[in-house]
């Protein structure tokens, strides 16, 4: 073990203690955060008006606080942009993270307190390579430098009183100056405007430096490590960065991509570790990784002392506008659940919009599964991204495909059969057989959602799926064009309506 790495262990032996801590003691570490959170606040605005005073238990939470949207919320972020405060929280708040998400062109504006970026956003980044050193004590990540990609809005002043940027751009202009010496690109850099100029800017100033990780969403690291082979001439990214070992990634599922980067950069050494990460919180890191392949996990864990407290609703029962919140005490496994989380940055029983499933309780670990209002269901089929990503994942490996792209809708028919889903498809690499490819993707959907297989059935309620391969650069287009290029947008994967897939084919008739 170097001495960097006996270093790292000694200042993290407390840190650990405590993640060790809340494994254990789950119910209780909540129970600490919820009363601090509630007892905080109790004289702001907020706090005021639904009688945190008068709160006692999580069921007088819910009693008087009722769920909250972004929409909700609104009138309140929008006073504390404007100068006012203690309104959603009793501490200066001068600082919004813009999220544009995916279900419409609408910016959110989602306020970053000092107490989320300290006990959030900074302790969890501490907290990845931390558990990850804890994993592989020989590791060298930090012999080297740390490459992140993030979003590509530069910090921008509301008024006097506020500032507002991609949560990426926060969190740049306030990191500690001590973290600038290990991470690239630099700043001037990381906040260009411009996503294609940034990205031709990073191959420039990183190609020749020595890269021990990576973080970013896999989809737009794709893009960036295509181009540093391109520039260099290289075969593969260990003939650029030797030394790479890790993949920090989050924001889509990896599967799709996992063949993609195995063959970029060929090492059984490397690891790839994933986290759940979003504007309003970070939530939750992969503690057991496996080297190699980085479909062999077994969810993330659940971090449960960044200031943030959890409750959790059937999908089912939010979708039908039912508030039976429980608390994590009360989850059970493998059921969806919609995620309510109240935070240290002002946020109260605010519905984040992903859904989420456990998949152990000892300790709490989940899986990402989805999107409030990203599934399909117009048949009664109620198929989730956690669904299609499970299907194609097997159609991919059973065909050699390598999707870069793809998205999903109903298609309504006038006779035979009410409708289909059809697919749109950008591929690495595509099937030789592409009939095959959507038979396995029916048949792996049909095993793992009952709802589906029964519609499915003889195709009286839904046919055999339909699918267009398109050209290369649809999705980019339709990004672009939608001003959305850059490290926190993502393509839609599934819709209740067409309005998406409408779009992408008429890019692709058009190109």
């Amino acid at each position: 073990m170097t001495l960097i790495n006996s270093l790292v262990g000694l200042i993290n032996y407390n840190r650990l203690s405590q993640i060790d801590y809340f494994r254990k003691n789950p119910v209780e570490v909540q129970e600490n955060v919820f009363s601090k959170l509630v007892e905080t606040a109790v004289s702001t605005e907020f706090g005021l008006k639904y009688n945190f005073a008068g709160i006692r238990s999580q069921h007088d939470f819910m009693k008087n606080v009722p769920l909250h949207d972004y929409d909700s919320l609104k009138p309140y972020i929008e006073r504390v942009m404007n100068g006012e405060q203690n309104v959603l929280w009793p501490n200066e708040i001068k600082w919004f993270a813009k999220s544009s998400g995916t279900t419409s062109d609408r910016s959110k504006f989602i306020p970053i307190s000092r107490e989320s970026l300290e006990e959030c956003h900074f302790k969890s980044g501490k907290d990845i390579f931390m558990l990850y050193a804890d994993r592989y004590p020989e590791t060298g990540v930090f012999m080297g430098k740390s490459l992140a990609i993030g979003g590509s809005t530069n910090i921008n002043l509301n008024s006097e009183n506020s500032y507002y940027g991609d949560l990426s751009a926060v969190l740049i202009k306030n990191l500690p100056f001590w973290t600038y010496f290990h991470r690239l690109p630099k700043e001037e850099i990381a906040l260009i405007e411009d996503w294609e100029e940034k990205l031709d800017r990073i191959v420039e100033n990183t190609y020749n430096k020595n890269v021990t990780n990576i973080v970013g969403v896999p989809t737009w690291l794709l893009v960036l490590l295509k181009k540093i082979l391109v520039y260099t001439g290289k075969d593969n990214i260990l003939e650029v960065w030797p030394n790479i070992e890790l993949f920090v990634h989050g924001g889509v599922s990896f599967l799709p991509y996992k063949n993609s980067y195995q063959k970029l950069i060929p090492s059984s050494a490397m690891t790839y570790l994933e986290t759940y990460n979003a504007s309003e919180g970070f939530f939750g890191i992969q503690d057991d990784t496996s080297y190699g392949d980085p479909a062999n996990r077994d969810g993330m864990l659940l971090m449960l002392d960044y200031g943030i407290y959890y409750e959790f609703i059937k999908l089912a029962d939010y979708l039908d506008g039912k508030d039976n919140a429980v608390p994590l005490s009360e989850v059970e496994t493998g059921v969806n659940y919609a995620m309510v989380i109240s935070t240290n940055g002002g946020l109260w029983r605010y519905v984040i919009g992903d859904t989420v499933s456990f998949v152990s309780r000892n300790p709490y670990k989940i899986k990402i599964t989805g999107r409030t209002r990203h599934y399909i269901n117009a048949f009664g089929e109620e198929v989730i991204i956690d669904n299609a990503q499970t299907a194609l994942n097997y159609a991919c490996e059973h065909t050699g495909a390598q999707i870069r792209e793809y998205t999903a809708a109903p298609v309504f028919h006038t006779s035979g059969s009410e409708g289909a889903h059809e697919w749109l498809f950008e591929f690495i690499a595509a099937p030789e057989d592409m009939d095959l490819f959507m038979e396995l993707t029916d048949t792996k959907l049909r095993e793992v959602n009952s709802d589906y297989d029964a519609k499915r059935f003889k195709d009286i309620t839904l046919g055999f799926p339909e699918y267009t391969v398109l050209k290369d650069g649809v999705f980019y287009t339709w990004l672009r064009d939608k001003g959305k290029l850059g490290g926190q947008h993502k393509v839609p994967r599934l819709s209740n309506t067409r309005e998406y897939i409408d779009q992408l084919l008429q890019i692709n008739k058009l190109m």
